[in-house]
């Protein structure tokens, strides 16, 4: 694979090493492998969904969970279901809508999250020890801000495709 870096233009640099770590972070085995060393055994999208609920507060409802992971509501609804079928989220009362539930990570589902949370910041640590912290602030803002981009041009698609998220 060519080297992300050797581009003279920073935007085609950045668009080279940020498919690279796409690439490579989204590979089944490495979040096999970072699962097996938290000592967990968790899907990717699980994750991504414990984190959306913990992000949330610990509890959401499943439209806004969906809207939030870029998905339809019935992938998150058959997720959930797998997940409650682990003890890893519950299904609750809404306080506010008594027709609605929403969805609430449990104890077990708090410990798998912040199990496979440690295991990457401690991957992260190791790989980012050579950087100052002021680098990594840098970094954080410029990848929030195409985070950001990126969900606001979901957002708009959606609406212009009629789905109003």
């Amino acid at each position: 694979m060519p080297d992300p870096g050797r581009d003279q233009d920073p935007t085609v640099a950045l668009q080279r090493v940020l498919s690279t770590l796409s690439y490579l972070l989204t590979r089944s085995r490495a979040h096999e492998r970072q699962a097996a060393q938290a000592g967990v055994t968790a899907a990717r999208s699980d994750f991504w969904l414990l984190m959306a609920l913990d992000d949330s507060g610990g509890s959401s409802r499943v439209g806004d969970l969906a809207a939030l992971l870029m998905v339809e509501p019935p992938h998150v609804t058959r997720q959930i279901s797998q997940l409650e079928s682990q003890d890893l989220v519950e299904r609750t009362p809404d306080s506010l809508d008594r027709r609605a539930r929403k969805v609430a990570i449990t104890p077990h589902g708090k410990a798998v999250l912040n199990s496979l949370q440690q295991t990457s910041l401690a991957n992260l640590h190791e790989a980012l020890a050579d950087f100052a912290d002021t680098d990594i602030a840098t970094t954080v803002a410029v990848l929030n801000h195409l985070v950001a981009y990126a969900r606001q041009k979901h957002t708009q698609e959606e609406r212009g495709r009629g789905r109003g998220v």
